[in-house]
């Protein structure tokens, strides 16, 4: 009789394991398909031009394209996963396109709240006689938030050689950078076309990505 009872509690025990659900397996990290960002299949491409290079970087220490105070810790906190692409041509041309993921939108948020806090810590720097200043403005209707942003040479008055245009964009957790940097005179309207037109196409396409809810 014990056997018997023994061996129908066995029956049960196995029967409840069998029944039980299967642990959940461990959510993937967060993370940005290869080919995903918009020039990556230009950095792919065989380039024999010794003026011209192309690199591309996953580091989530990556510096924040936009740096208005040239700190490696700019918005760097809650990071989970990155890209940058970088294309540099002589003499002084740059372009930069970068998306960056983090923990949570709030994390995002945080991370654009230490940029606009830069850019007014930083606003004018002074050096040898020019300044370098950094100008904002808000962007409406363009994920949850985004800037343009301006960076010139001035000599008093004047706009010198030297400057940066860029479009930063948060959407959910993802903060998406594009820049140029170049031989610019005074700031106008046309010198953001094409960073306001990819980083429309980006945040059209970065909820397959981030977390946009």
């Amino acid at each position: 009789m014990k056997k018997i009872i023994a061996f129908a509690c066995a029956a049960v025990a196995a029967t409840a394991v069998a029944a039980a659900p299967a642990a959940a397996a461990p959510a993937a990290a967060p993370a940005i398909p290869k080919g995903f960002l918009l020039y990556e299949k230009d950095a792919a491409k065989k380039d024999d031009n010794p003026e011209t290079n192309w690199a591309v970087s996953n580091s989530v220490k990556a510096r924040l394209a936009v740096n208005p105070c040239d700190k490696a810790a700019l918005a760097r906190t809650g990071r989970v996963a990155a890209r940058t692409v970088t294309f540099t041509g002589v003499p002084d041309f740059m372009k930069v396109e970068q998306v960056v993921l983090y923990r949570s939108p709030a994390d995002a948020a945080k991370a654009v709240a230490q940029v606009r806090g830069a850019l007014t810590a930083c606003g004018a720097v002074t050096n040898s006689g020019s300044t370098y200043r950094y100008v904002s403005t808000r962007v409406t209707g363009l994920g949850d938030e985004a800037l343009k942003v301006s960076g010139q040479v001035y000599y008093g008055k004047k706009a010198g050689v030297g400057g940066d245009r860029s479009v930063l964009v948060r959407k959910g957790n993802a903060v998406l950078v594009y820049l140029w940097a170049g031989e610019y005179s005074a700031p106008a309207a046309s010198d953001w076309a094409v960073q306001l037109r990819d980083a429309r196409k980006m945040t059209a396409k970065i909820c397959a990505v981030a977390t946009c809810g």
